[in-house]
C-alpha cells in the first residue's frame, strides 16, 4: 500500500454501493452517519473541481438480497446530478459486465477515487478490476467501510475497521491509501 509524498489526485470519483438500506435502517453499517458526512464532503469536492462521479448500485437482484431492486433501501443514499452517471452492477468488481470503464474512457479518466460500501467486496472488487484495467486507483480509509464478521465456529469475530483495513491492504503497492479523502486532490478529466 503506497503513501505519496504529495496529495494524491484523481480525476474521477466512484461512489460504490452508497444506497439508502447500507446507511440506515437495520442494515446499516456501523458509524454510518459520519460515515455518509465523510462521503458527502468527498462528493462535493469531486463536484467543485469539475470531476467525473460515477455512481455504482448494487442491482439487488441476489436472492436474500439486504437492498432488493426497487425497495427504498435500494436506492441510492445521495442526490445524483443530471451530469452524473449510475451504473447498475450484479457483482462485486463494478467493471464486470458493465459501462462503467466506457464511462470513464469517454470522460478521459485515468485516476479514481474509490469511496462506499463493502471494503472487502465491492469496493475491493472495484478496485481491482481499475488496476487491471490501468487506472490508478486512490482509496481514502476514511471513505470505505464494511460489517463486523460474526465468529463461527471456531473463527473469532473480526470487527469491521479490521475487516477494511485487511481489504484495503490486499489490494498491494498499486493503491494510494490515503487516512482521509480530504487530502485527495480533486481535477477536471481530460475528456
Amino acid at each position: 500500500m503506497s503513501q505519496p509524498d504529495a496529495r494524491p489526485v484523481a480525476d474521477a470519483l466512484v461512489m460504490v454501493d452508497v444506497q439508502r438500506g447500507l446507511v440506515s435502517g437495520p442494515h446499516a453499517v456501523g458509524g454510518a452517519e459520519p460515515f455518509l458526512d465523510r462521503v458527502s464532503a468527498v462528493l462535493r469536492a469531486a463536484r467543485a473541481a469539475g470531476a467525473t462521479v460515477v455512481h455504482l448500485q448494487d442491482e439487488g437482484t441476489d436472492e436474500g438480497s439486504l437492498i432488493p431492486r426497487g425497495s427504498v433501501g435500494w436506492e441510492l443514499a445521495l442526490p445524483v446530478r443530471q451530469d452524473e452517471v449510475v451504473v447498475q452492477k450484479a457483482r462485486d468488481d463494478g467493471f464486470d459486465s458493465t459501462d462503467l470503464e466506457a464511462t470513464l474512457r469517454r470522460a478521459g479518466a485515468t485516476r479514481l477515487c474509490l469511496v462506499g460500501i463493502q471494503s472487502e467486496m465491492c469496493v475491493a472488487g472495484t478496485a481491482r478490476g481499475a488496476l487491471a484495467r490501468g487506472y490508478t486507483v486512490v482509496l481514502p480509509r476514511d471513505t470505505h467501510t464494511t460489517y463486523d464478521v460474526p465468529a463461527d465456529g471456531a473463527a473469532p469475530a473480526v470487527p469491521a475497521r479490521l475487516v477494511a483495513r485487511v481489504a484495503e491492504w490486499s489490494l498491494g503497492d498499486g493503491v494510494v491509501a490515503p487516512d482521509r479523502a480530504s487530502e485527495v486532490e480533486f481535477v477536471g478529466a481530460q475528456g
